[in-house]
């Protein structure tokens, strides 16, 4: 992994962590993102008595640890493994894959420019986390066509080659949820109540498609970068076609069940 941190971490800080030492009562680890040595004392290993840290840890392991204490004069660096919950131990391993996906992009960039790999990092680390925690952020930025790599200061001799495998390696997954929608009311408005309804559903997002199917029956496609985004406008939908619903009228969805 190249990607390192300069000086200490702050304290509450969730880090990645290789188990090194065990002794009776702590367990010693290096801090992967910051080339330091920390220590988690047997409390704060599991919650409840401990017979053996062996049962818990072993070395080479990798654990996600939160920074306890920090002593700065000494360079100490206290850290709990009990204390990370589980939210916060996927955000960080996916942290770390993501990171680990945008490094093995350059090196293998790095063969096709006949680089070495440490140089290349190098040269995009050096201006990508001026700006970004991780290198992975920069390269979903460029995926999205939200930055040019060039206004980084990037050498513009690898500008071309390394935006041109980041839009094939980080380009946006789209989440696509499909239904039909079943509509039919016996007001004497009907015509324009139908239509202000698929008006108000096509305003919710442009990423909404309808297509009429025949029968009162309209096809809707809902597209979205991730499923919790997609959920979400299909609740909305799902909340206009509530309000449709009185004596003279009824709306319904039927989702796909491939979906």
């Amino acid at each position: 992994m190249f990607y390192k941190l300069k000086g200490l971490p702050e304290e509450d800080e969730i880090v990645l962590c290789k188990v090194t030492k065990i002794f009776p009562n702590s367990v010693f680890v290096d801090l992967l993102e910051y080339d330091r040595q920390g220590m988690v004392h047997i409390s704060e290993i599991s919650p409840g008595r401990i017979r053996n840290l062996r049962d818990f840890v072993s070395e080479g392991r990798q654990i996600v640890c939160k920074v306890l204490r920090l002593d700065r004069e000494k360079g100490h660096i206290d850290l709990s493994l009990r204390r990370v919950n589980s939210m916060q131990r996927r955000e960080k391993l996916d942290e770390i894959k993501q990171e680990l996906k945008a490094e093995s992009l350059m090196v293998n960039l790095a063969k096709r420019l006949k680089m070495e790999p440490q140089k290349l990092y190098k040269e995009v680390a050096d201006k990508v986390l001026k700006e970004y925690s991780y290198i992975y952020l920069c390269f979903k930025d460029v995926a999205s066509e939200n930055r040019d790599l060039a206004a980084l200061g990037i050498p513009l001799k690898i500008v071309q080659e390394l935006t041109a495998a980041i839009l094939e390696k980080f380009k946006p997954k789209s989440v696509t949820l499909r239904g039909e929608v079943r509509l039919q009311t016996y007001t004497t408005n009907g015509i324009d109540k139908i239509k202000s309804l698929l008006i108000d559903i096509e305003k919710i997002s442009p990423t909404i498609a309808l297509c009429y199917l025949g029968g009162s029956r309209y096809k809707l496609v809902i597209e979205a970068a991730d499923y919790k985004s997609a959920e979400g406008t299909l609740h909305k939908v799902q909340t206009i076609l509530e309000k449709f619903n009185d004596k003279l009228s009824t709306a319904s969805f039927e989702r796909e069940k491939n979906d």
